[in-house]
């Protein structure tokens, strides 16, 4: 297993943690550094691509990709497939793994969601009002993309992309944090699949990825910040249908100790 993960940061405590929990399972960190980054990156076993490594890595990627971006983490997915990974799970510098985090399984037991067009994945973790960042906002206030059959028993699923929520500060969009931003808590419930046809926003924070997935990793590269994973994530959903593939959801597996960000300027670059 490789962890991916981009920063323009020193190691903070979140990747101090994470270093921590895939040593201890044998797993290898890859960080790929940015223009503004810093020049090496002092946690062990990490792999670390400055802007000048991916330059010289010998991916035509590389050379095409803008600095300055989050879609230079696109290198560091090509630099674990090229050394065989099999799994690879991504997240960010501000995501800390909290007790509920564990190496997965492309094959997992998760409670399955009925089919309908947008499913608020987050309220089927909570009962507050909340939605992931990338949900259609005339969908918010729509109870019927949170409701779950209390019938349905978990089943075995085999999905080779998985989201785990984040707690403490989780990806919700500008407007949710303009307005009702707080310290946040998702209940610890069973995990969720989406079937075919079913759509939901998943993010870059803590997500997991197998090997028939790996051609959906591509980040957008001329496209804001805080989309880039958000319009990957309806390309990645659309594609799976089409393999025979749901996408999968677990609870908190991580703790956002979230980075400082202008609001008003996410908000924009949301629009």
């Amino acid at each position: 297993m490789f962890a991916v993960l981009t920063t323009i940061q020193r190691p903070t405590r979140s990747v101090w943690r994470l270093s921590e929990q895939i040593n201890a399972h044998g797993a290898e960190l890859v960080v790929a550094g940015d223009r503004n980054g810093p020049d090496e990156f002092a946690v062990p076993g990490a792999n670390f691509l400055s802007l000048s490594d991916q330059l010289e890595s010998g991916f035509a990627l590389a050379v095409k990709l803008p600095v300055g971006h989050y879609a230079r983490k696109n290198i560091g997915y090509l630099w674990a497939i090229e050394r065989g990974a099999e799994c690879i799970y991504e997240t960010d510098d501000d995501n800390a793994p909290n007790a509920s985090w564990q190496p997965r399984s492309r094959t997992t037991l998760a409670r399955p969601c009925p089919p309908r067009p947008w499913a608020n994945v987050y309220r089927m973790f909570s009962e507050e009002h909340i939605w992931p960042r990338g949900f259609p906002l005339d969908r918010v206030v729509d109870g019927a993309t949170h409701v779950l059959d209390d019938t349905e028993v978990p089943g075995w699923f085999d999905a080779p992309i998985q989201q785990g929520l984040a707690n403490g500060s989780p990806d919700v969009d500008a407007i949710w944090r303009l307005t009702l931003d707080r310290h946040f808590q998702f209940a610890d419930r069973p995990s969720v699949s989406l079937p075919a046809g079913t759509w939901c926003p998943f993010n870059s924070q803590s997500t997991w990825w197998w090997r028939p997935a790996f051609p959906l990793l591509y980040l957008p590269s001329y496209c804001s910040f805080r989309m880039t994973d958000i319009w990957r994530s309806f390309v990645a959903q659309r594609c799976l249908w089409e393999l025979g593939y749901g996408l999968v959801f677990h609870a908190a597996e991580v703790d956002q100790e979230r980075n400082e960000h202008n609001l008003m300027r996410d908000f924009e670059d949301e629009c």
